[in-house]
């Protein structure tokens, strides 16, 4: 009986002669890869290396879309309270003057996409309660119509949005504008308007006292400290504009279609009008966003990445301990083609499972985070976002489809590229040399 030169190469034979069955059942490529794969190696470091590389890379996966989720609702959060503040779309006239918002409001409301349109006047004063002052952005709406168009009225902390009655001269303020004034709901507070009257006695400034009837709080310090809603006929007579508004607030179906709809109303009505949406109003705030994301995307591909050049090792100490069944294989008619393949069905099996578990882990953690969190806060007795620093206090996730798909389609990418260079190394193998020592 004669002695074969390497312990494994009678198992590659067997294997080889069973596969010269119909090449319909399964490739002979696929067959060895699987059974290198799943056989045990003498050398157990190949094996730890292997087992590492597809943690690392499962690992890396995971941590990727749960971050990338995380910065999704973070940004989620952060729009929907911005909008509700801010309207989707909004339509100024010249000097942010217009005298027919009547008939603009109802032509706007019937366009398609368009939910609800609302009037605004917007100026600046100066409010002064006691001896504290602060000076806000003075915004005069219509309650029934400013419901429609933003949320303003759901985050109402103290009195009551409607409370805005024309010639009653209410005011709702921000919770830390509020706060900064020292005013409470029923405190008078002065409205200093700017463009006053000058008479014999010297300027006088424009004043009106108004009445707290409501304190809202939004969640964006910007509006909480820097707002405050009055009666639009309270302003139209204040800033002196008449019957006449400063614009006119829109609200669409879809807030994804703002753009295109911004785009629609500019084209149909006169050039004198504005037209902008709510991705215009703040798109440095969220072009800042998404510039984040990026960073962390590719910040954290740099972990996957390092567990595919993992691969690159396992498979160069692979292809080492298994020169002599490459050389047996090509002496038995096997192309470089086939040696290539049956390496690369290793390489790529790694980073398959690994990228496999890695989104499920992901998807698991990303969909439930919002317990996971809370548990460990309440494990721990600690608050990882403390209400008194940051304004979002709940860590949102918001999972999407297609941030799977680029980390799961990354992922295995790197992992096939690292593949690569090993088994073209395997295929260049000559059989003279390899079993030269054998």
């Amino acid at each position: 009986m004669r002695v074969w030169p390497h312990p494994s190469a009678a198992v590659v034979i067997r294997e080889t002669l069973w596969c010269n069955a119909p090449r319909m059942i399964r490739p002979l490529e696929l067959l060895i890869g699987l059974r290198y794969m799943r056989a045990r190696r003498r050398n157990h470091f190949i094996s730890f290396i292997s087992m590492t590389s597809m943690m690392g890379i499962a690992l890396g996966v995971m941590a990727l879309i749960t971050v990338l989720s995380v910065m999704n609702g973070f940004q989620r959060t952060l729009r929907t309270r911005i909008l509700g503040v801010i309207s989707d779309v909004t339509i100024t006239g010249p000097a942010r003057h217009i005298q027919d918002w009547r008939p603009l409001t109802a032509y706007v409301a019937r366009q398609p996409g368009v939910v609800a349109a609302a009037p605004y006047v917007r100026g600046e004063g100066l409010l002064v309660h006691g001896r504290y002052s602060s000076g806000a952005i003075i915004r005069g709406v219509l309650p029934q119509a400013e419901r429609q168009v933003s949320t303003m009225a759901s985050h109402m902390v103290g009195g009551r949005f409607n409370a805005l009655k024309p010639g009653r001269f209410g005011i709702v303020l921000g919770r830390y504008l509020a706060w900064r004034l020292g005013a409470v709901v029923g405190s008078h507070v002065l409205l200093v308007a700017p463009g006053g009257m000058v008479t014999p006695a010297g300027f006088l400034p424009r004043l009106r006292s108004f009445r707290v009837v409501g304190i809202f709080d939004v969640g964006m310090y910007e509006y909480d400290a820097g707002l405050a809603l009055v009666n639009l006929h309270d302003a139209q007579a204040l800033y002196r504009l008449g019957t006449g508004v400063s614009g006119v607030r829109v609200k669409v179906a879809h807030i994804g279609q703002a753009p295109k709809i911004r785009r629609a109303l500019a084209d149909k009505l006169p050039d004198s009008y504005m037209v902008e949406d709510w991705s215009q109003e703040h798109s440095n705030f969220f072009h800042a966003l998404k510039t984040e994301k990026v960073v962390m995307f590719v910040i954290l591909l740099l972990i996957v990445a390092v567990a595919a050049f993992n691969i690159v090792a396992t498979l160069v100490m692979v292809v080492t301990d298994k020169r002599a069944d490459i050389a047996i294989l090509r002496t038995l008619g096997a192309s470089p083609r086939s040696i290539l393949v049956i390496f690369l069905v290793q390489g790529v099996l790694i980073g398959l499972i690994g990228t496999l578990i890695g989104v499920v882990l992901g998807v698991v953690l990303s969909l439930n985070i919002t317990t996971i969190v809370p548990f460990i806060e309440r494990v721990f007795h600690t608050q990882f976002l403390s209400p008194s620093v940051y304004y979002i206090s709940q860590l949102p996730s918001h999972l999407r489809g297609a941030d799977v798909w680029h980390v799961a389609i990354a992922s295995f990418g790197m992992s096939f590229l690292a593949t690569l260079y090993p088994a073209w190394q395997a295929a260049r193998t000559q059989p003279a040399e390899a079993l030269r020592y054998e």
